[in-house]
């Protein structure tokens, strides 16, 4: 099953609803993440963060994109909820489909490309991105 889509059922009624963005509250301007800190080029991305330092992210990419080799200081762990980011660790290519979630342990060199239409949602063990002064 495409996890953008869910089924309820009320009453004998089967209810489909199809999600292709995020909800409007998971984005809140003043969480918008600074372009300066996206490693792929036109993507979309949301922060929050948690008391003792992590944050959890939330991208869209529109288009389809590559982001350069980086490392973290810290773990990521990466779900994808819609489309296809596919992860380059030593040469090697793991396609993360839609419902399929990995684990980086930090310091491990990785790059990745993204088909358009693709939403992400990534915790970091540590800080990963500042917000927008635009908001």
């Amino acid at each position: 099953m495409n996890p953008a889509l869910w089924h309820l059922r009320v009453q004998g009624v089967t209810i489909l609803c199809v999600m292709n963005d995020f909800p409007e509250f998971m984005k809140n301007p003043v969480n918008r993440i600074a372009t300066s800190n996206q490693a792929t080029p036109s993507v979309e991305g949301y922060v929050f963060d948690g008391a003792e330092g992590s944050q959890m992210a939330f991208w869209t990419c529109r288009q389809t994109a590559s982001s350069a080799e980086h490392v973290h200081d810290f773990d990521e762990y990466l779900s994808v909820v819609q489309g296809c980011y596919t992860l380059i660790i030593h040469g090697a290519r793991i396609p993360v489909k839609a419902g399929e979630e990995y684990f980086l342990p930090r310091g491990l060199p990785h790059s990745g490309e993204v088909l358009a239409g693709t939403r992400t949602i990534h915790a970091f063990g540590g800080h990963r991105a500042d917000r927008s002064s635009d908001a």
